[in-house]
């Protein structure tokens, strides 16, 4: 389901839609030939016509008004402003559930909108880097982290449509993240990542090795000329490496790996754990055109493995279960895949994802957690960071693009942005990158 389709739970921000953002805005006019023919538009949809009631009332209610015609002369009382000010954070924060001070409950709703702001400047910085200066935000949005100041920025002609585009898009990205936040709390998601780091800490990895210590080793690999595939893959220790000269189609890729002990065995894994910041979670919930976290984001932790061979992988799953019965908790593993063979493609409904894709992947339920494993061999985990198709660089961009978030965020006819061309230029760049 696109984000920018028919059934968008993002409505205000489509700019093909009929609360697009005009070149300018006049709510001293309700009469005007303009507003009668947008109106018209609006009634030709009774969802339309809805989500615009809802919009309205929520509006209202916010900025403590009966009609829009009272904005104009909110927009010049600065002491009235900043009353409504710390009435809407009350009322945000009642409905967060946040509790303390009113200073308290301000900063922490601030804090969504830097979050809305890292929302941006994440993509600005990665998958859009080369074309920065089109998306960075007007000065003025990005030191505004008031959502009265941001929502009265929406109704002031002063503004340029892009500026107005943005205070009502970081509005959007801060109520996303307040979400976010709510679901944090409740599900005490920083105790559980915590918890989490504890159990490998203490039952998973060898204890030859000091927490935070790793054996270093590289991988040299060989890779298809055609799609860059892994064909041949060798680990080096760190002085063999140094008299490595790779020639073309091969890769040296450093891998810090911890250890485990199952019975005689000493095993190696290079691991990666990771807990899914704030604006990672606000684009999946773009990406899945979702505004409920407890739907869309299932994978809050998550940890992914890269071990010599399958036959380590299937030692390292068992080497979890008695893990966690030293732990004291049952380990259930859920919504298994396992595609490592070739025997199988890559099941998934997520957008940019390819079939080609090799891995275990499951959730694994214990001691009051459900977190993400996604478990690799040396060679299926250098596909999943070169293969043409395959590569997480690519993935990041098609699902970023494919999914409708780009346009969302950044409509074309008030970024001036081909996303087709972006879209195919960013593949292109992070193809080049890879393989010279």
């Amino acid at each position: 389901m696109s984000v920018i389709g028919e059934e968008s739970v993002f409505t205000s921000l489509l700019q093909k839609g009929p609360l697009a953002v005009g070149e300018r805005v006049d709510i001293s006019r309700p009469f005007s030939r303009d507003t009668r023919d947008w109106v018209k538009k609006l009634c030709r949809e009774q969802v339309s016509r809805t989500k615009y009631r809802a919009l309205r009332s929520q509006i209202f209610e916010f900025l403590d008004i009966n009609s829009f015609s009272q904005i104009g002369k909110l927009l010049d009382q600065e002491e009235e402003q900043s009353g409504r000010s710390r009435r809407a954070c009350a009322l945000l924060g009642n409905m967060f559930g946040l509790h303390g001070t009113q200073r308290e409950v301000e900063a922490r709703v601030y804090e969504y909108a830097r979050t809305a702001d890292a929302v941006v400047n994440s993509l600005r910085a990665t998958i859009l880097s080369p074309y920065a200066s089109f998306v960075a935000t007007t000065n003025e949005i990005e030191v505004a982290n008031d959502p009265v100041t941001l929502l009265l920025i929406m109704f002031n002609n002063r503004y340029h449509k892009k500026a107005r585009f943005e205070a009502r898009r970081k509005l959007t990205l801060m109520n996303l993240a307040g979400s976010i936040d709510q679901r944090e709390r409740e599900t005490q998601i920083e105790e559980k990542f915590s918890a989490f780091l504890h159990f490998l800490n203490d039952y998973v990895w060898s204890r030859e090795l000091k927490i935070g210590e790793h054996d270093i080793a590289y991988l040299l690999s060989d890779h298809a000329p055609e799609d860059f595939c892994c064909t041949a893959v060798h680990v080096l220790n760190p002085e063999a490496a140094k008299e490595v000269s790779t020639a073309a189609g091969q890769k040296l890729t450093l891998l810090k790996r911890r250890r485990i002990r199952a019975g005689n065995q000493l095993i190696p894994v290079h691991v990666s754990i990771r807990k899914k910041p704030p604006e990672a979670k606000v684009l999946k919930l773009l990406r899945k055109n979702q505004k409920n976290p407890a739907v869309a984001v299932d994978d809050e932790l998550g940890l992914m493995a890269v071990l010599d061979s399958v036959a380590d992988i299937k030692i390292f799953q068992q080497h979890l279960t008695r893990s966690a019965a030293r732990a004291d908790s049952l380990m259930v593993l859920e919504d298994i895949s396992d595609t490592l063979s070739g025997s199988a493609a890559y099941r998934t409904s997520a957008t940019g994802s390819s079939p080609a894709t090799a891995m275990m992947k499951f959730f694994a339920r214990l001691g009051g957690m459900r977190v993400e494993f996604i478990i690799h061999t040396n060679r299926s985990w250098l596909d999943y960071k070169y293969k043409k198709e395959v590569s997480h660089d690519e993935y990041e961009v098609r699902r970023i693009f494919d999914s409708g978030v780009v346009e969302l965020l950044f409509p074309r006819d008030i970024f001036d942005l081909n996303h087709q061309t972006i879209r195919n230029d960013m593949i292109r760049r992070y193809r080049r990158r890879i393989e010279e």
